[in-house]
C-alpha cells in the first residue's frame, strides 16, 4: 500500500557526552562515548541497522546506533520458525496499545512493536513480500522521484538473496524470484522445507473463482494467491533477521558502535525557525554533569582501540533546504538519551547527520517531544516550538485484520494444530528439525497468502468505489485538521479510488494458517488515524489512535472479503477439507458480520504514514530525500513512518 514517511538530521560539530554505564551488546561498559560521531542513528531495527552498516563501510566515518531495547540471546522462540508469533507481548515488545476504539467495540487493542536489537525483524511473521509495483509508482507520482518500482527494485535485490525450493508438486515454485546478488550483508530469503497441503486446496479453490496464482509474488505483480518467501536461512532453517545480517558479522568494525537499553528522549535542535530562536542542547558533555565533557577516545568500539577516526580535513556536507528558502535556519546537533525515567540524561553529538529510524509511532513521538510537530499539540504540553509542522503524527494508516475460524475436519490432512494437540507428533517434528532441518517445524510462517483485487471478488466494487469517490475529504477525518493534511488526504483518496478499480491491485489480503483460519486484512485503507504525545514525558507512550474503519469504505471491503470466503469454502477443493464455518457462521447476515468485525479487528503490525513523504502543502513532513521540511540541516527518517 502507499504510505508516506519520516526523516534524518544533518548536524554541526559539537562535543559529546561523558562517562556512562550502558549495556552494549551483551556487556556492561563504564567508559565514555567518543567525542563525536559523524552519524547518529536512533533505533537499531531493520532500517537503523541497515543504514548504520552501510555508512560504516567507509572506515573514516564513525557511526553510533542507539537502541532502547536489549539484544536477544538467540532464544529458540526467535530463531526457530515454528515459534513465529510466540514472542509477541514478550520482553522484546514495546507493549504498546491503542486508545479505546469507540467506532468498534470501545476497547483498546495491542500494538506490538519490536524493542530489541533488530527491531521488528526479531518479532515478525518472516514473510518477505515486496508489494505491488503500482504502490511504488504511486509514491513516485506524489512528487517523489526515484521511489517508483523501477527505482526501488535494485535495492530490493541488493537487500536479499533468495534460494528456491520445489517441494510442492502441484505448485511450480521453480521460477525466477529476482534472487539478487549473494553478499554477506544481505538477508537470506527462502522457502521452508515443508508445506501443508491445505494451501494447494485453497489456491485451487481461488483459481476456480477466477483468481490466478502468482508464481513470483515479488516481481511487482502481487494480486492473487501466492506462496510468499520467508526470511529463512536455507542453511539452517532459522530466522534471518536484521541483527544477524547487519550487525553480528561486523562487531569488530571499530567505527560502528551500538548501544542498547538506551531511550532517546529528544533530538537537539539549534537555530531560528518560523517560531523564533531555538537553543535546546547543552554546550557539551552530559546534561547532568556526569563525567568529562571531553569524552574519551577509547569509546564504545568493538574492535581494538575503537578510537574516533579523524576527518579528512574537508567540511562535512550540509543539506540546504531549497524547497522552502528563508523559513528557518534550524539545525540538529545530536540527541539526548537515558536508560529510564529515573536515571540521568546524557547527550551525544554528531558532525554530519542524526538519522531517526524509530518506527512510525516512536519517530513521530520523538519529533513532537523535540519541538517539531503541530503547534497546538506542542503548546498543550509546554514544549518549545522549533518548527510548526502539522503533518507530524497525522496520516496514521494501518493494515487492520479480522480473524476467522473455519476448522478443517478431514483427518487425512496433516494440520499445524497437531503440534499443540499431539505431543508425539510434535516431538517427532522437533527431532526432525533438530536433526535434518526439515519438516513442520520449518513451516511456522503463514506464507500461503492471497492479495485479492476488489473487482475480482465482488459485484459491489463499482458501487463501493463510487461512494468513496463522492466522499467529502473531511467526512471521516479527525476534526480540526490543518488544511495541508486535508489536501494530502484528498490526493491520496483520489489515487486509492483509481487504483482499487484495477484488477491488478490488492484491496485486501487473506492470511491462511492451514488450519481453518482465512484472516482478512485491508491492504489500502481509507481510514486515517493519529499518533500524538500525551505529555512532555518521553517515557510515557504516545496516544495511538489508528481509527480503524472510521471510513466506511474499509468496512465494506472487509464485508466483501468475508462473503468471498464463503465462496472459497464452497469450491470442491475446499469442500474436500470438510470445513466448519464457526466465525463468522455460514448464515451470518450483515449485522452479524459487522459484529464479528467490531469485536475482532486487530493490527497486522504495519502502522505507517505519520511523517509523510509528501509536498509540504499536502501535509508532508519529509521530502523525497527523507529530510524534514523546514530544516536547514535535515533530519532523515528511514522507516515506515514515511510511507502511506
Amino acid at each position: 500500500m502507499v504510505r508516506f514517511t519520516s526523516a534524518l538530521l544533518a548536524v554541526p560539530l559539537c562535543l559529546t557526552s561523558a562517562a556512562l554505564g550502558v549495556h552494549l551488546h551483551g556487556r556492561d561498559i563504564n567508559e565514555p562515548l567518543l567525542e563525536s560521531y559523524d552519524y547518529i542513528v536512533v533505533g537499531c531495527g531493520i532500517s537503523g541497522l541497515v543504514v548504520s552498516n552501510r555508512l560504516s563501510e567507509i572506515a573514516s566515518r564513525t557511526v553510533l546506533c542507539i537502541e532502547a531495547g536489549d539484544a536477544d540471546h538467540y532464544e529458540a522462540v526467535i530463531q526457530d520458525p515454528v515459534y513465529v508469533g510466540a514472542d509477541i507481548g514478550g520482553i522484546y515488545d514495546w507493549d504498546l496499545e491503542t486508545v479505546p476504539q469507540t467506532q468498534l467495540d470501545g476497547n483498546t487493542r495491542p500494538m506490538p512493536q519490536g524493542k530489541v536489537l533488530g527491531g521488528g525483524s526479531i518479532l515478525n511473521a518472516m514473510c518477505w513480500n515486496r508489494g505491488g509495483s503500482d504502490d511504488f509508482d504511486a509514491w513516485e507520482a506524489f512528487g517523489n522521484p526515484g521511489w517508483g518500482w523501477a527505482g526501488i527494485l535494485p535495492y530490493f535485490m541488493k537487500a536479499s538473496y533468495s534460494w528456491l525450493a520445489t517441494l510442492v508438486s502441484d505448485i511450480d515454485l521453480e521460477r525466477d524470484i529476482y534472487p539478487g546478488i549473494l553478499r554477506r550483508d544481505c538477508r537470506r530469503v527462502s522457502y521452508p522445507k515443508y508445506f501443508y497441503p491445505q494451501s494447494i486446496n485453497l489456491f485451487a479453490g481461488m483459481n476456480l473463482l477466477g483468481l490466478p496464482t502468482q508464481f513470483d509474488p515479488n516481481d511487482g505483480t502481487s494480486a492473487g494467491p501466492a506462496f510468499v518467501p520467508t526470511d529463512l536461512d536455507p542453511n539452517n532453517q532459522t530466522r534471518s533477521d536484521a541483527r544477524r545480517t547487519y550487525f553480528d558479522p561486523y562487531v569488530t568494525r571499530s567505527n560502528f558502535h551500538v548501544i542498547t537499553g538506551q531511550h532517546v528522549t529528544r533530538v537537539l535542535i539549534e537555530g531560528s525557525g518560523g517560531n523564533g530562536e531555538v537553543d535546546n542542547p547543552t554546550s557539551g558533555g552530559n546534561d547532568n554533569g556526569n563525567g568529562p565533557a571531553s569524552g574519551n577516545n577509547d569509546g564504545f568500539g568493538f574492535g581494538p582501540g575503537g578510537s574516533t577516526p579523524t576527518l579528512s580535513g574537508q567540511t562535512p556536507p550540509r543539506f540546504a533546504r531549497r524547497q522552502d528558502p528563508g523559513t528557518s535556519n534550524l539545525r540538529v546537533s545530536g540527541v539526548e538519551f537515558a536508560t529510564n525515567a529515573s536515571t540521568p540524561r546524557h547527550t551525544v553529538y554528531a558532525t554530519r547527520e542524526v538519522i531517526v529510524a524509530a518506527g512510525a509511532l516512536h519517530s513521530a513521538q520523538l519529533l513532537q517531544l523535540s519541538g517539531i510537530g503541530p503547534e497546538s499539540l506542542l503548546n498543550q504540553y509546554n514544549i518549545t516550538v522549533a518548527l510548526n509542522l502539522p503533518g507530524v503524527g497525522n496520516n496514521l494508516q494501518d493494515h487492520c485484520l479480522v480473524g476467522t475460524f473455519y476448522p478443517y475436519n478431514n483427518a487425512s490432512y496433516p494440520s499445524p494444530t497437531e503440534l499443540t494437540t499431539n505431543a508425539t507428533y510434535n516431538l517427532e517434528a522437533e527431532q526432525e528439525y533438530d536433526t535434518d532441518k526439515t519438516g513442520p517445524w520449518t513451516a511456522g510462517s503463514p506464507n500461503g497468502l492471497a492479495f485479492n483485487p476488489l473487482p475480482l471478488i465482488s459485484n459491489n466494487s463499482a458501487s463501493i468505489l463510487s461512494n468513496a469517490s463522492n466522499q467529502n475529504p473531511t467526512d471521516y477525518l479527525v476534526a480540526g485538521l490543518d488544511p495541508t493534511i486535508i489536501a494530502g488526504f484528498t490526493a491520496q483518496k483520489q489515487s486509492l479510488v483509481t487504483r482499487l478499480a484495477e484488477t491488478t491491485v490488492a484491496a485486501y489480503e487473506i492470511i491462511n494458517n492451514n488450519a481453518g483460519s482465512l484472516t482478512v486484512s485491508v491492504m489500502h485503507p481509507f481510514s486515517r488515524g493519529t499518533c500524538y504525545i500525551q505529555s512532555a514525558d518521553p517515557f510515557q507512550p504516545p496516544a495511538i489512535d489508528p481509527r480503524w474503519l472510521t471510513n466506511p469504505v474499509d468496512r465494506q471491503v472487509l464485508i466483501e472479503a468475508l462473503l468471498f470466503n464463503r465462496q472459497i469454502l464452497a469450491t470442491p477443493p475446499m469442500v474436500e477439507l470438510q470445513t466448519a464455518q464457526f466465525v463468522p457462521p455460514a448464515d451470518a447476515g450483515e449485522d452479524a458480520l459487522n459484529q464479528v468485525i467490531n469485536n475482532g479487528i486487530r493490527t497486522e503490525f504495519h502502522p505507517s504514514g505519520t511523517l509523510a513523504m509528501l509536498p509540504l502543502e499536502q501535509g508532508g513532513v519529509v521530502d523525497s530525500h527523507l529530510r524534514v521540511w523546514g530544516m536547514f540541516h535535515s533530519i532523515l527518517f528511514l522507516d515506515d513512518a514515511e510511507y502511506g
